[in-house]
């Protein structure tokens, strides 16, 4: 996600980036999107896994339900990826708010994303994105990103989450 990426003019959110966030105390990385979409299967897996997220006061959060048939292709790909209900439902709605932004650190959502031209993004993207926003200094963010796998439940290849560390040392 580059700094010189245009806002879009919405996010909607699955439960991984919510929760990560909140695990790593980065929740407020979210605060400068206008609103982010919550999908109402994905807000139900939130209230279990981190209640305190729904009811934090820095990023504007609305939930919602979606409203269009799911699309064949949408149909196709969560039965070819096994996709869960709030992930489904998490790319129903930005299919509906189009051009919108996902944010899910699921790999089956991400591929499907991309298989339905739906830009998306993770927790590592947005902690990249705070560095080349100067939402926080590189130092802090890499001190996040190091200590990742104690903190929160994101789970990932040590190799990436090197890879990544790499690549935030690298930013201004």
């Amino acid at each position: 996600m580059d700094e010189t990426d245009q806002r879009p003019p919405l996010v909607v959110c699955d439960a991984g980036p919510l929760i990560h966030l909140d695990e790593l105390g980065c929740l407020d990385l979210l605060a400068d999107f206008p609103v982010v979409l919550v999908p109402e299967e994905v807000w139900r897996e939130v209230q279990r896994h981190r209640p305190r997220v729904l009811g934090q006061s820095v990023v504007v959060l609305r939930q919602l339900t979606p409203t269009q048939p799911v699309p064949p292709a949408l149909a196709a790909m969560a039965r070819l990826l096994s996709l869960h209900a709030g992930e489904m439902e998490a790319l129903r709605v930005a299919l509906e708010h189009d051009p919108a932004l996902l944010l899910t650190d699921d790999t089956a959502a991400r591929l499907a994303a991309r298989n339905l031209s739906i830009r998306a993004h993770g927790t590592l993207g947005i902690l990249l994105r705070a560095i080349r926003r100067g939402q926080r200094s590189r130092d802090e963010l890499i001190e996040v990103l190091r200590v990742l796998p104690e903190k929160s439940t994101l789970h990932l290849k040590r190799s990436l989450l090197d890879d990544v560390i790499c690549e935030a040392e690298r930013l201004p």
